[in-house]
């Protein structure tokens, strides 16, 4: 008997390298941890492959897709740096900081070598995000005005939309 939900295909981390990842999470004072293949994520929400966040430190494994790692991290981004250490799987119940953390992690998609922004859009569709506007993309250039406002009032984005390095 077959699965009847197939794997998306969408980007994992032992396709992009823990390296990039773990360097462009290190610039924001977090940390990536590599979780051997097979073994349960820490701090992961949904489970599986998902990525997983406890305090100021992501886990993933080879199998994680980066857009979930993005995800989990743009989560602690968009929190206050004193309310991160409290962090443990679920970072907040906040539309706003949901808003913005999707925001992030497409944009953090342009700044790793070989994924860019289109992929980590594409990648959250096939994975099953959902937008009123009916894709990823859609969002982001038509409807997501409020979340890059949010990310730049708090300085994660500049004017333009591009991360801000602390």
């Amino acid at each position: 008997m077959t699965d009847p939900s197939p794997i998306p295909d969408v980007m994992r981390l032992g396709e992009l390298g823990f390296s990039p990842a773990a360097s462009l999470l290190s610039r924001f004072g977090l940390t990536l941890v590599s979780i051997a293949d097979g073994e349960p994520i820490p701090g992961s929400f949904w489970g599986d492959d998902e990525a997983g966040i406890i305090g100021h430190t992501v886990y993933a494994r080879a199998d994680t897709p980066v857009h979930s790692l993005l995800h989990e991290a743009g989560h602690l981004l968009v929190l206050p740096a004193e309310r991160r250490g409290a962090v443990h799987t679920d970072a907040t119940d906040s539309i706003e900081e949901e808003d913005a953390t999707c925001y992030l992690q497409v944009v953090m998609g342009d700044v790793l070598p070989g994924v860019g922004s289109a992929r980590i859009m594409v990648d959250m569709d096939r994975w099953g995000y959902s937008f009123r506007l009916g894709s990823t993309r859609a969002w982001f250039e038509g409807d997501a005005e409020n979340a890059r406002q949010w990310l730049i009032e708090r300085g994660l984005l500049d004017g333009y939309g591009s991360l801000v390095f602390p």
